[in-house]
């Protein structure tokens, strides 16, 4: 029914595309989990009145994140490229574009991972200090579980712009949505192809919006 109504839709290509979309967006926000909330935890534990208060590495890791959020994706794409294709011998397909989507990314949940940090009520911590708590045992029984509904809103936020820069990212070959409107839809003036591409995106990014408030009213016990 869908090749009645858009006649230069390939359904095989349309599906390929969709899996890459799903794979860049995926494995992208499991490194930018990763890395964002390292940086969020020295951005917070490193600041004044901090565990490891230290204005110097503040300074520093405060100053990266800030560049690396300032640089369009676009841009840092092609700044990439002698890193990506020393990395991973490629600077095509859907693993080429991952190093950019978690570089891209990880600064911008950084910021909103000192921010939940920073909700934490000072309090418990406070408690926490004055039973003898380790700085490992503060952030992985109290930091991290107080604020991870705000952690996952966080994530959420992040997924949607990242699937934002994956089509980005299509259009210089990564692959996925992006890549199949741009080649196959709009320099072939098959317009049909990128709506129905269009439409795709909108239904992931409405996929990522539900699952990350679903999870995070769960986790939220206020």
């Amino acid at each position: 029914m869908l090749t009645d109504l858009f006649p230069n839709l390939n359904m095989e290509d349309f599906w390929d595309a969709t899996y890459e979309t799903f794979y860049m967006t995926l494995l992208g926000l499991l490194g930018t989990f990763i890395l964002g909330i390292l940086l969020g935890l020295l951005l917070y534990l490193t600041a004044k009145d901090g565990i490891w208060q230290n204005k110097f590495i503040n300074l520093i890791v405060a100053a990266a994140v800030n560049i690396f959020r300032a640089i369009p994706f676009i841009i840092l794409i092609f700044l990439l490229f002698p890193f990506t294709d020393f990395l991973l011998g490629t600077i095509r397909g859907p693993n080429a574009a991952l190093p950019a989507l978690i570089i891209g990314s990880a600064p911008f949940y950084g910021r909103l991972v000192e921010i939940a940090l920073k909700e934490v009520d000072k309090g418990v911590v406070e408690a926490a200090k004055s039973m003898g708590a380790k700085t490992r045992t503060i952030i992985f029984r109290v930091l991290l579980p107080e604020s991870m509904p705000a952690l996952i809103s966080g994530l959420t936020v992040t997924a949607i712009a990242l699937i934002g820069y994956t089509a980005m990212a299509g259009v210089i070959g990564a692959g996925g949505l992006g890549n199949y409107a741009y080649y196959f839809g709009f320099q072939r003036r098959d317009f049909d192809v990128v709506l129905v591409c269009t439409v795709a995106i909108v239904i992931i990014v409405f996929i990522f919006q539900f699952i990350g408030d679903f999870i995070s009213n769960k986790l939220d016990k206020r």
